[in-house]
């Protein structure tokens, strides 16, 4: 469970790409914004330009007003890498004028390629040796692809124009002037006819070709370019998967790959005889005997790709018990470490992660011990392919199994940080899709992340109880609640009523409640609904108003019938009507009868913790005075007088029973002279926590100058005697904490928030 921490750079590098504009003023009109550093002398290095750069694109913020910001004034760019710049227009990227760049990467640019080299300085274009245009357009406003530009480009030794209209009149164009050309990717390009490359036999070092719709005619082609180290023939295929039996995945329909038979190569013993690097996944039929006899003639082979192909399944390439194939590195589906090579190989094909990931599922159900080499590698499919459902069907599966239970105890937090981010994304994109939204509440629902784990508890909040909203599955409700239960104890309460006074969210907890009441089930969804309920309404009038609107009060009521001398159903339901008894406009809706009668009976329970909340309502409403007291069922005086008896009665318990935000819903209670039973519940509940908590809640008594209050009261000739002796004993716990007014020990601790309203022992995943 160890883990390096990042580099200080890296650090700032992610905190400035997350921030950039609170860094930087915007400059100009409305048609020609631009973005400066606020501190005009600031100049970024080249390794940390071209990183911040690469951040922003990975982040998704990369426009024209973004990029201005990487003037010659303030950067240097050399290498420069763009990943999704679908936003960036001509006007943003002439800011690439001012740099000579020597290697290029955009991806899914919406200008065209002509419009990217144009927008390069005079020294680029003469000395740029990489350009990779993957995922870009070479199709201009009139419906042409127009390729001539690249031709500018003389000194060009790498190009990627995969997944783009590059065509056969393209590919004659480059292998004419580009006389320096070594490495090309023409994957799932036009191109259909090869022939040309053999003008640049002499030279082509890696050519890359997967999906490429080519036939066999294309064999002897490739055989006559004997400076390949690279070859990459590969094609998608159609496959079958247990998975699928175990989340419902439907596969898209894919169109069969053209044929291609690669058992003219392999026979051939003197082709391609400085090959390091072939990949033929999914070619129709790969002959064992002519693969065993290729790699034996070829002993500079360190990887062969054989994913969707039979052949990955011999045990040549599963037990390496050939002297041939010990260290070749295989892609595949026939074990570990063909899948996981798969995964590291290919990252950026959707078919192939889709495949990889379906196989690894497998496997990671039988995983006992961490991995988060694997952890990586599926995250980093989420990463790439955000919108692609079955990747991130198959990845929030895979991560389930790599994170539940022990395993991921011994996780490092950091990991599982990364985790929960990938998770709540594939959450955001896929709201409608059950099984997917299932894997992960399957994920989330851990203590290990849930309580140790920094992320975005509010985010994590609302698309888990939108998931509530959206389903109606008994499974998914328990780990929803479950979840809501603990993040709302733990966001800030500005958080909460925006979630808790949302009325969709409150009529479903509420209808949830009502289901288990009819149905008469006390289990652990009841409770945690209605744990979720009480954190939701702490401190936040707006969702005590709703809850109100919504019939709450009334349908507790009934649970309260339905389930008597249930201690934790009443004690989490009197928990939230003490939420709303501290809302000094509410308090009205609780004088009524069947309530009281229902409070006057839970004031006598032998639970403290039932009591304890019934007494405090019982407080709040009797500090209004007699003319608030409008009920004729039980007077005010003889409510009072019990209250007083049983508070005198309690004996503190062990352990701390409640945990608080602030005291100053208290202030006003123990300020209320005329009903000295109401200072007396308050004192007794600030006197409990302090003894038991002292070095937090005694800090915020302080901070909160609830000492000034206590002496006032404790001087004050017409408090009672039991009040007094409250007073001084928190004071006394105050000096042990050397917490003296005026004093040179009084301390300065920051204080931590609460876990919750009340300290939960049933919470589980």
């Amino acid at each position: 469970m160890y883990d390096s921490p990042i580099s200080l750079q890296n650090v700032c590098a992610n905190y400035i790409g997350e921030n950039i504009e609170a860094f930087c003023w915007a400059e100009g009109d409305e048609e020609a914004i631009t973005l400066t550093f606020k501190k005009g002398h600031i100049y970024l290095h080249t390794t940390l330009s071209e990183q911040l750069l690469n951040i922003l694109g990975q982040k998704r913020k990369i426009n024209d007003e973004i990029l201005s910001i990487f003037n010659s004034n303030n950067t240097r760019l050399e290498k420069v890498i763009m990943p999704n710049a679908m936003n960036l227009t001509c006007k943003g990227l002439k800011t690439l004028k001012q740099h000579h760049i020597v290697d290029l990467e955009a991806t899914q640019l919406k200008v065209t390629v002509s419009d990217l080299i144009s927008s390069l300085s005079e020294w680029t274009i003469e000395n740029l040796r990489s350009l990779s245009v993957s995922d870009c357009t070479f199709v201009d406003s009139s419906k042409v692809a127009v390729m001539v530009s690249l031709s500018r480009l003389k000194n060009l030794r790498t190009l990627n124009v995969s997944y783009t209209e590059f065509n056969n009149h393209g590919l004659e164009i480059i292998v004419e002037d580009l006389r320096h050309l070594e490495c090309l990717d023409l994957s799932e390009t036009r191109v259909s006819e090869i022939s040309p490359l053999r003008k640049c036999r002499s030279r082509l070092r890696a050519l890359v070709m997967h999906n490429l719709k080519i036939s066999d005619a294309a064999i002897p082609v490739i055989m006559d370019l004997p400076r390949l180290r690279h070859l990459d023939v590969s094609r998608n295929s159609n496959f079958s998967s247990r998975f699928q039996q175990h989340v419902y995945v439907l596969l898209d329909h894919i169109t069969p790959p053209l044929p291609l038979s690669i058992t003219e190569l392999l026979l051939e013993p003197g082709a391609l005889c400085e090959l390091e690097h072939l990949d033929i996944s999914g070619c129709d039929r790969v002959e064992i005997d002519a693969l065993a006899q290729f790699i034996q003639c070829h002993r500079s082979l360190t990887f062969l790709g054989l994913l969707d192909c039979e052949a990955c399944y011999d045990h040549m390439f599963v037990e390496k018990i050939s002297p041939y194939t010990t260290s070749l590195l295989v892609t595949g589906s026939a074990n570990e470490e063909q899948i996981l090579e798969s995964l590291i190989r290919y990252p950026k094909r959707v078919r192939c992660t889709q495949r990889s990931l379906y196989e690894l599922f497998s496997l990671t159900q039988q995983f006992c011990e961490p991995r988060v080499d694997v952890i990586e590698l599926v995250l980093r499919a989420m990463r790439l392919h955000p919108e692609e459902f079955h990747i991130q069907m198959a990845a929030t599966a895979c991560v389930y199994n790599l994170t539940k239970g022990d395993v991921g105890q011994k996780i490092h937090p950091h990991v599982l940080k990364e985790v929960v981010h990938f998770t709540l994304a594939a959450m955001e994109n896929f709201p409608n899709h059950l099984q997917l939204q299932k894997n992960t509440l399957l994920t989330l629902c851990s203590d290990r992340i849930l309580q140790d784990v920094t992320f975005d508890r509010y985010r994590c909040a609302r698309l888990v109880l939108d998931c509530l909203c959206i389903f109606d599955d008994s499974s998914m409700g328990r780990m929803s609640v479950a979840i809501c239960s603990i993040l709302a104890a733990k966001i800030s309460t500005s958080e909460t009523t925006v979630l808790g006074s949302t009325p969709k969210y409150m009529r479903k907890l509420l209808r949830m409640v009502r289901t288990k009441m009819e149905s008469s089930q006390v289990d652990i969804t009841l409770k945690f609904t209605l744990s979720a309920l009480w954190n939701l309404t702490d401190e936040s009038p707006e969702t005590c108003s709703i809850f109100l609107r919504e019939g709450g009060l009334e349908l507790f009521l009934e649970v309260l019938e339905a389930f008597p001398g249930e201690s934790t159903v009443e004690t989490k339901i009197l928990g939230l009507i003490n939420n709303i008894a501290e809302v000094k406009t509410l308090r009205h809706r609780l004088i009524v009868d069947p309530f009281l009668l229902a409070l006057r009976r839970l004031l006598r329970s032998p639970l403290i913790d039932v009591a304890y909340f019934a007494a405090g309502i019982i407080a709040h409403l009797a500090s209004g005075g007699v003319e608030f007291w409008t009920s004729r069922a039980i007077p005010r005086h003889v409510m009072l007088e019990e209250l007083g008896f049983v508070v005198m009665e309690w004996s503190s318990p062990e352990s701390e029973m409640v945990a608080y935000r602030s005291f100053s819903p208290f202030f006003h209670l123990i300020l209320c002279y005329e009903a000295p039973q109401v200072q007396l519940w308050a004192l007794w509940a600030i006197l409990h926590v302090c003894s038991k908590n002292g070095k937090r809640y005694c800090l915020m008594l302080y901070e909160e100058e609830g000492d000034e209050i206590l002496s006032t009261i404790a001087a004050n000739s017409n408090t009672s005697e039991e009040v007094r002796q409250f007073c001084i004993s928190i004071m006394d716990l105050l000096k042990m904490q050397g917490l003296v007014r005026n004093g040179k020990n009084a301390s300065k601790l920051s204080i931590d928030e609460p876990n919750s309203k009340m300290l939960e022992n049933d919470i589980h995943s």
